[in-house]
């Protein structure tokens, strides 16, 4: 078989080099999924704080429990979306257009963590608008306006 292989190679050799600009072919990457997953966090917040823990009752506890598990759980979800983006999408090249992409992002995954162990409206909110940040950075090193769109 590797025989066969070499001789379909010698006679049908490449006839360029390619090269990528992403670790994963074009298409695969998208801040939708961090936004979703924010949007998440950004939900479960609002129910928590909703809540009136001082009923005692089982719902309740129950209840809180279930959005504090979604709300830290999405959050990570959306660091690790934001971090793959980051890392893999993200070349030198885009620094020369976006100056403050580091620390936007570096902020943005600060805020998945702040998020995670705190309930606070404002950090979700500013997770959502970090992202949106994000979402136009990406989209401009596509030379593409698409709209921000967001469930809530």
């Amino acid at each position: 078989m590797k025989l066969l292989t070499s001789k379909i190679k010698d006679l049908f050799p490449a006839q360029n080099i390619v090269s990528a600009h992403c670790d994963g072919p074009c298409g695969v990457y998208d801040p939708a999924s961090a936004r979703i997953a924010a949007e998440a966090v950004l939900s479960m917040t609002k129910k928590i704080l909703a809540l009136d823990p001082s009923d005692g009752s089982h719902a309740t506890a129950n209840s809180l429990s279930r959005y504090i598990a979604i709300k830290e759980e999405q959050a990570h979800i959306a660091k690790t979306e934001l971090l793959v983006l980051w890392t893999d999408y993200f070349k030198p090249v885009h620094l020369e257009q976006f100056p403050d992409l580091h620390d936007t992002f570096w902020k943005a995954a600060k805020l998945c963590s702040s998020v995670k162990v705190e309930v606070s409206l404002e950090h979700a909110q500013e997770l959502m608008e970090a992202i949106n940040k994000i979402h136009t950075m990406f989209w401009a090193t596509k030379g593409r306006d698409v709209t921000y769109y967001t469930a809530s």
